[in-house]
């Protein structure tokens, strides 16, 4: 079998057969497709420590895509990564080859920069238009749209809401100080519809709502950054966003454009109608 020749081909290949790997297998996927920069720079025996496996299990899904070794495996991910340096990156590497004295909070804020430039870039390759033109008519559609968000993606959820309530369009945003989240779910009907967001480490109350919604036959349209975030399995449509970090910090740069074009979109899509 012939191996996959660049990383979008692996990451179909890998959702293709998604449902027929292993369950040791299943978790190097998830873990190749949620820190994809580690698998390419890391070494098998950190990347097994980190993803919970014996580094022949890497060996092994290395293998079941047709590779002789995790070596060439790897080697697809750095090319991945070659393909999306950016020119920020090009400039930071630059001034440290040149020993240029910058200060700790200037090369801070670059990095920061360049990470965002990053994340924003590769956002439109990212997005399947017609998901999105599905999405958006669906929660175009809704009576009311539920806002689903926890901790790292509650910001997203926020802007939307203070965005929904200036355009005029009947939203409920979940993540009450009172905690009265799932009496507010309960009320929702198959005319309404949810958005809901979640990065890696997934939190399991918004993927436990999201799932409540989706068995009542309310539709759900997600946000997250892996083809194994548990609201990709409960979602109509799901959308893989994911964040260029510094220094293993990440911001919300591509998530938030993201977000504000759907609640743009959806606002405009109601007016229309």
């Amino acid at each position: 079998m012939q191996p996959p020749g660049d990383f979008d081909a692996l990451r179909g290949a890998i959702l293709e057969r998604k449902g027929e790997l292993p369950k040791r297998l299943t978790q190097v996927a998830a873990y190749a497709l949620d820190h994809p920069d580690e698998i390419a720079f890391g070494t098998a025996a950190s990347i097994a420590e980190s993803a919970d496996v014996q580094p022949s299990t890497l060996v092994r899904f290395a293998q079941h895509f047709g590779f002789e070794g995790f070596s060439g495996l790897q080697l697809l991910f750095r090319a991945r990564l070659r393909e999306r340096t950016s020119s920020y990156e090009d400039r930071l590497r630059t001034l440290e080859q040149n020993g240029a004295a910058l200060a700790e909070s200037t090369t801070i804020f670059n990095g920061f920069a360049a990470a965002a430039h990053r994340s924003v870039d590769a956002l439109t390759a990212a997005v399947d238009p017609d998901a999105f033109e599905r999405s958006v008519t669906l929660l175009a559609n809704a009576e009311t749209i539920y806002l689903i968000a926890k901790r790292r993606s509650y910001p997203i959820s926020s802007y939307m809401a203070y965005a929904f309530g200036k355009l005029k369009v009947r939203y409920q945003l979940v993540g009450t100080a009172a905690g009265i989240d799932d009496d507010m779910l309960a009320m929702a009907t198959p005319r309404d519809a949810a958005f809901a967001i979640s990065f890696s480490p997934y939190a399991s109350e918004s993927a436990t709502q999201a799932r409540a919604m989706a068995a009542r036959g309310i539709p759900v349209v997600s946000l997250t950054d892996s083809a194994f975030s548990p609201l990709a399995e409960c979602s109509r449509e799901w959308f893989e966003v994911v964040e260029a970090d510094h220094a293993g910090f990440r911001s919300l740069s591509a998530s938030m454009a993201f977000a504000m074009a759907l609640t743009v979109s959806i606002a405009e899509k109601r007016r229309r109608r």
